[in-house]
């Protein structure tokens, strides 16, 4: 089941790091058609949070089409998005280069920050930024 992980200093608002993180996860097929998400009260019991900000998480998943309320039973998966499986040989490379900048002495923001350039970059005018 997925672990929703917030972290109070990134400046993204609380719900919107848990729609980010379950977009994530279906992009890389961690999350499938079918599969149920925590309910409020694990996700609240699990990071703290308010329930009505993991209900407007959710909402705004339904509203995009990515998951159904079914009342009584759950929220539960109904698309998946992307192609990017997490067991993608990529996954090791990335995360060879991620230890090779940290091993350099860059912070977290700024591997994200060159990522996101690099990102950019690559895939600029493809509608896709």
């Amino acid at each position: 089941m997925l672990e929703y992980r917030i972290d109070r200093r990134s400046g993204i608002a609380t719900y919107l790091q848990i729609v980010q993180q379950t977009r994530q996860a279906l992009r890389l097929g961690l999350l499938v058609p079918g599969d149920k998400l925590p309910t409020a009260r694990e996700v609240v019991e699990a990071t703290a949070i308010n329930p009505n900000t993991v209900l407007k998480a959710y909402r705004e998943l339904e509203r995009e089409g990515l998951v159904e309320a079914k009342r009584g039973l759950g929220t539960f998966i109904r698309r998946s998005l992307g192609s990017a499986p997490a067991d993608s040989p990529l996954v090791e490379e990335l995360a060879d280069w991620a230890r090779r900048a940290r091993a350099a002495g860059m912070e977290r923001d700024d591997v994200a920050a060159l990522f996101a350039s690099v990102l950019e970059r690559q895939f600029k005018g493809d509608g896709d930024s």
